[in-house]
């Protein structure tokens, strides 16, 4: 692999100085998926594009989700069919878009008696899941009875179960995910800078006109001029409004969901599951994620800044109630909980079911309240191509041109050039000696392994694992540095590779193994060093302390 032509912190600085060149036909403010999509779209489009971000890419509910790419099962219970029909249809489209990044996984929904959800129910929903997909899912769902459920769960609780149903969805890395549509979108010619938070909200007269957007690693000032801003800010966007003077009421309802990892073989699950909570019949998962199984979500509005928000215990012993009821041998206390990591979804506010988050619509919307400020509200996940389909569409609108087709169904996102990723993990393997490495690489990079690993053949100290029994290695974390815009240590190790996720110490003591080599890299001398570890622990306390 070549190396960089200019060094990251440079490449920064350049970055930095293109913003207050001439003016930016669009200004995107928020590095989530949502804004992360935008900027493509518009990059793809010929529109002049540039992007910030006050902490760093998916730093906030678009690394804190259920990892999955889905139709949306629940939401039928809604009526929502048309939610349901356009996830279900970018469901596909991301499968081949990033192959690596979003792969296909079987659910087992089982059926006790007197559930809130009968066979009978569960069987005409499934089949319309299937219509609704236009039967190009993966494969259509099966009935199975009560053997045939457990045969594939046998761990799982026996008492009373009637039957059940496999189905399929698919599950996705998420902040890998908004990585990948960030790269594309800088490969399609965004301007793209984290770690840069808007303060102000450039006006000429009535009309948005750019930000003033301050550096948050290096300190300074710049003043970007733009002649749309798009508002991608989620669960920030009713403040980020405020910042253009706007003084219109609250659009957005924060819905706090709350996860749990556990040890997988203490769960016992085998693969993904739907289950009912039995305290509230509420939909929650038990999901496969290698050694591990996640546990999730709540859905509570709940008034809290979406800066601060984190699990409580109250949330973890829902949870783990909820999980040892189907999984009685699990036992599990707070003390199996390895990390608890709670986001708030940006629900388009609605007075009419603000008692019950689970009723309240995943659609999203786009307004343009303010002139020349166009805002993106709601969605999810999976849908985050069409949100920023449908926010392109209004910036375009907004600039009186014609709006034009969006591309971004055309090519596939960074890495997204494989075939047949599991075919691929077999050369890793034979090439690096290590299969839990060459399928982390696959996975996580697609069709750029090869040149990640490259930076290991180069420096065989960069072969090592950052932790021995985790299978991410040094070279990922050089990778990051030189070509994904990893910053800062959290940056590296909570959202690059999920090494903050899965130990117990929420990667603190990696964060002082990789420090030297991460300093050396980025030019800290031993100071800058000491308070960018400090940072470190500060951070994963904010994301995975439990009230």
């Amino acid at each position: 692999m070549p190396a960089p032509t200019t060094p990251p912190v440079a490449a920064r600085r350049a970055a930095l100085d293109a913003l207050t060149r001439e003016p930016f036909d669009v200004l995107v403010v928020g590095g989530g998926i949502t804004g992360a999509g935008v900027a493509r779209d518009a990059a793809m489009r010929g529109l002049r594009t540039a992007l910030v971000e006050k902490e760093d890419f998916a730093s906030g509910t678009s690394s804190r989700s259920s990892r999955l790419v889905h139709g949306g099962v629940r939401y039928l219970e809604h009526g929502d069919l048309r939610l349901v029909f356009e996830a279900s249809n970018e469901r596909r489209v991301l499968r081949r878009l990033a192959p690596h990044l979003v792969r296909p996984l079987a659910f087992t929904w089982p059926v006790y008696a007197g559930a809130r959800i009968a066979r009978w129910k569960l069987a005409a929903g499934l089949t319309l899941y299937d219509l609704l997909a236009t039967f190009r899912n993966v494969a259509r769902h099966e009935r199975l009875s009560a053997a045939g459920v457990l045969r594939r769960e046998p761990r799982l609780l026996s008492r009373d179960l009637r039957g059940g149903a496999r189905y399929w969805d698919a599950l996705t890395d998420d902040a890998r995910l908004t990585l990948a549509t960030v790269r594309s979108a800088i490969a399609s010619g965004a301007t793209v800078v984290n770690h840069a938070r808007v303060t102000a909200l450039l006006r000429e007269g009535s009309r948005a006109a750019g930000a003033q957007v301050v550096d948050e690693l290096d300190g300074g000032e710049v003043r970007v001029r733009a002649r749309v801003v798009v508002n991608a800010t989620g669960p920030w966007s009713d403040e980020t409004e405020r910042l253009a003077g706007a003084t219109t009421t609250s659009a957005v309802h924060g819905s706090k969901g709350v996860h749990l990892l556990v040890p997988r073989a203490r769960v016992g699950n085998e693969a993904a599951l739907t289950l009912l909570t039995p305290q509230d019949g509420r939909v929650f998962f038990v999901l496969p994620a290698g050694d591990f199984a996640v546990i999730g979500t709540t859905d509570s509005f709940e008034p809290v800044s979406p800066d601060e928000v984190r699990a409580s215990s109250g949330d973890v012993a829902y949870l783990i109630a909820a999980a040892n009821h189907f999984f009685p041998s699990a036992q599990l206390t707070q003390d199996d909980v390895i990390t608890a990591w709670a986001g708030l979804r940006p629900l388009v506010a609605s007075d009419a079911s603000a008692g019950d988050p689970g009723a309240v619509s995943r659609e999203h919307a786009v307004t343009e309240r303010v002139p020349g400020l166009v805002r993106i509200t709601g969605g999810k996940l999976t849908t985050y191509r069409v949100m920023a389909r449908d926010g392109v569409d209004a910036v375009q609108r907004s600039l009186g041109v014609r709006v034009t087709r969006s591309p971004t169904a055309d090519l596939p996102l960074a890495g997204g050039g494989l075939a047949d990723p599991l075919k691929v993990i077999g050369a890793a393997t034979t090439l690096i000696g290590d299969a839990a490495v060459a399928a982390r690489l696959v996975h996580a990079h697609g069709d750029q392994w090869r040149e990640v690993w490259a930076i290991a053949e180069r420096e065989p100290a960069l072969r090592e694992r950052i932790e021995p029994t985790r299978p991410y290695v040094m070279a990922e974390l050089r990778w990051a540095v030189d070509r994904e815009l990893g910053f800062t240590l959290a940056d590296l190790l909570v959202r690059r590779i999920p090494m903050a996720f899965e130990t117990q110490d929420h990667g603190r003591a990696a964060a002082r193994r990789v420090a030297p080599f991460v300093a050396q890299w980025l030019g800290w001398d031993s100071d800058r060093r000491a308070r960018e570890v400090e940072r470190y622990d500060a951070d994963v306390e904010r994301l995975f302390g439990i009230e």
